[in-house]
């Protein structure tokens, strides 16, 4: 069985560089244990643990789908879908 131990939201790394910032994306992480007793840091795209070989897919959604209700719940602009009848007339 799969247990979820930590899920971390995609984020931007910002990094100083010579003349500015360089803007540096992290995606979405979900940290499991494994049935191989590892554990193992999975994102959207790679669902499979890098010690044994199972997949976690449906934890690793599972666990993605409810961070992104709970945002939509508390958050609805962000999720709102056509907008254009949306703001100041002209």
């Amino acid at each position: 069985m799969t247990t979820v131990i930590e899920h971390t939201q995609g984020s931007y790394e910002v990094q100083d560089v010579q003349f500015g910032k360089v803007y540096k994306w992290r995606p979405e992480k979900v940290v499991v244990w494994c049935e191989c007793g590892e554990r193992a840091t999975l994102t959207g795209l790679k669902t499979t643990c890098g010690w044994c070989g199972a997949n976690h897919a449906a934890p690793v959604q599972e666990e993605l789908d409810a961070w992104q209700l709970e945002d939509e719940a508390a958050r609805p602009w962000r999720h709102a879908g056509d907008r254009e009848d949306v703001g100041i007339p002209y």
